[in-house]
């Protein structure tokens, strides 16, 4: 009678045991869904109501003066897909981001490269690599823009030429290019810094002591080692030279260019929203924008996914 007791009440202990283990975790997340309850508000107000406003607004005939909107269809999407400055826009920042995305990648590694093996001055290197990325884009623009100044600018000074940079169409986006090559490509270097620093000295110790020479050891070792990272930068900066603006517009005075040639996308739904007050054209390019940059992304996440699995 004892054992048979014993037996029946353990099994009651230990599950009284276990809601008491599993009560203070539940408790635990519902408070702690008061802590992100702030970042959910905010992000709800300022991020998932525009987006969904937007989309709606795409449909209409929506304008900045505030007068009766009314449902249009897909008719903003159907001009849109005919618009040839639509067409021309996007070539452009797609122009911009392949001259963006390779240089500011090899350039990162390179700079990151040398950062990591110098010995004297190390901190200087890395503070004047990164410096540039800390200046707002007005800034950094207006710098640029009074270097490429076809009179007083220091570039044609320097190096005796007389390119009008800022005035021909074949120079303007390669001026934007340079500019944005300055500024930005502190942040990889940062991130390539980070990944060199990671790499275990032993592997290079061990490949030196097999006779490896220092560009055995780079292509080897170093590059794989940097395999994700580099998938990493080349992600972002995709996804950011696409969505170029700040530099293109104040480099320009805030015209699209000689001749449209530094016209971005982003720019070109700017002017139909708030200058044209075509509120709901412009929602419409807005969303094709972004479907665009969520295939990039998406892209980027399945060919991830699939370099994980194939390595497993």
């Amino acid at each position: 009678m004892t054992t048979s007791a014993q037996t029946v009440i353990a099994p009651v202990r230990a599950g009284t045991a276990a809601d008491s283990a599993t009560t203070p975790r539940k408790q635990g997340f519902q408070h702690g869904g008061w802590f992100v309850a702030p970042f959910l508000a905010l992000f709800a107000l300022f991020v998932i109501w525009p987006l969904l406003r937007g989309v709606y607004l795409s449909f209409t005939d929506a304008n900045i003066s505030g007068d009766s909107t009314s449902f249009v269809g897909l008719d903003n999407y159907r001009e849109a897909v005919q618009d040839p400055l639509v067409w021309d826009t996007l070539g452009h920042s797609a122009y911009f981001t392949l001259l963006v995305v390779p240089c500011i990648t090899v350039l990162a590694f390179l700079l990151a490269m040398l950062a990591h093996h110098i010995e004297r001055g190390k901190w200087l290197w890395r503070l004047c690599f990164f410096a540039p990325f800390l200046l707002p884009s007005t800034v950094a623009a207006n710098l640029w823009q009074w270097l490429f100044n076809p009179g007083t600018g220091m570039i044609n000074y320097v190096f005796g030429i007389e390119t009008p940079w800022l005035t021909d169409k074949s120079y303007a986006m390669l001026a934007v290019v340079i500019c944005t090559l300055w500024w930005t490509v502190g942040f990889s270097f940062l991130l390539y810094l980070a990944a060199l620093q990671g790499i275990p000295d032993h592997l290079h110790e061990a490949a030196k002591l097999d006779g490896a020479n220092a560009w055995h050891r780079m292509v080897h070792i170093t590059l794989p080692m940097l395999r994700n990272i580099t998938g990493l930068v080349i992600a972002l900066q995709i996804l950011a030279s696409l969505q170029v603006f700040d530099q293109a517009v104040v480099m320009m005075d805030f015209l699209p260019g000689p001749e449209g040639s530094t016209r971005t996308f982003v720019q070109y739904t700017l002017e139909e929203g708030f200058t044209s007050y075509r509120v709901g054209y412009a929602s419409a390019i807005s969303v094709i924008f972004f479907v665009i940059i969520a295939a990039v992304a998406l892209a980027r996440m399945w060919l991830l996914r699939n370099r994980e699995e194939s390595a497993r």
